[in-house]
């Protein structure tokens, strides 16, 4: 029974792709299709209804459905433009043979959803897969990028690197900068660290305890942390909690942070004076004229 109904609905393939194509159209109005070209929402209906004979004609398992996914992963469609357009070819393809047949019982119905059914379920198989197979590789590039971005280590200078920290500090990013801190110390051979929190809203017990344990694992590998970035908020915060930061300097900026590192590393920040002459005699001649 399952090649006569294939045979009905190939002979009829351009009727059933008309009628798909006509209820699928009326989901354009959709959230995941709405901003598509009218263009590029045909050419894909044609292409989709295409990979769906194919897939029926090879049992399911065909490269065209991979490169359709691929395509439509690409383009950003969801998954539920699949769906419904695999749920529209069920019915209509339903609708389409039990109209053109004079034997309609139950078990004939029967027998045609069960068909029908074997040939789209392996279809939103394999789709499913390829779909959920390209989310997961992407969730998973997209977590390494924020891992490291979450706690770069940057050299500013000869024995200076600086790490600016942004956005809440939990124990898994805590863990995170502990390690990048202690693998960038050495790399860059830094014999000062600025730790800057000017971007971190909250700092509490927990999070002052993670930037301690931090402070004193670069002093034990022969480097000083510098804590900059303390607003007065933060800084009544860190009195009221009694967290003691003695063990390390601590400086309200950026800028007087990087000037306490050069001082510490035997530099110092030195005006150019023939830049500065310049500029005088050049002021002294206007002046004069």
């Amino acid at each position: 029974m399952d090649t006569k109904f294939k045979k009905i609905v190939f002979e009829n393939s351009d009727m059933i792709v008309n009628m798909w194509m006509k209820e699928i159209e009326t989901l354009k109005d959709g959230n995941y299709t709405s901003s598509v070209s009218d263009e590029l929402f045909e050419s894909t209906n044609r292409e989709f209804v295409n990979v769906i004979f194919s897939s029926i004609q090879h049992r399911g398992s065909t490269h065209v459905v991979e490169d359709f996914s691929e395509k439509l992963i690409n383009l950003g469609w969801p998954l539920s433009y699949i769906t419904d357009g695999l749920q529209v070819f069920r019915r209509v393809t339903i609708d389409f043979i039990l109209s053109h047949t004079e034997r309609i019982d139950s078990t004939y119905i029967s027998e045609l959803i069960r068909s029908v059914d074997l040939w789209t379920e392996p279809l939103i198989r394999q789709l499913v897969n390829e779909y959920s197979g390209s989310w997961e590789h992407i969730v998973s590039l997209q977590r390494v990028a924020l891992q490291e971005l979450s706690a770069p280590l940057i050299p500013v200078m000869d024995n200076i690197t600086i790490m600016p920290l942004i956005g809440t500090i939990d124990t898994e990013r805590a863990k995170l900068i502990m390690e990048n801190l202690l693998d960038g110390v050495i790399k860059h051979n830094s014999e000062v660290v600025l730790m800057d929190i000017t971007g971190v809203p909250v700092v509490d017990t927990m999070v002052a305890h993670h930037i301690i344990q931090a402070a004193e694992a670069v002093r034990l590998i022969g480097s000083t942390c510098i804590l900059v970035g303390i607003r007065p908020e933060i800084a009544q915060t860190i009195v009221n909690l009694g967290i003691n930061l003695d063990k390390f300097p601590t400086q309200s900026s950026l800028k007087k942070g990087f000037s306490a590192a050069l001082n510490m590393t035997g530099r110092d920040i030195v005006e150019n004076q023939a830049k500065h002459k310049q500029i005088q005699d050049m002021i002294d001649s206007l002046s004069r004229e």
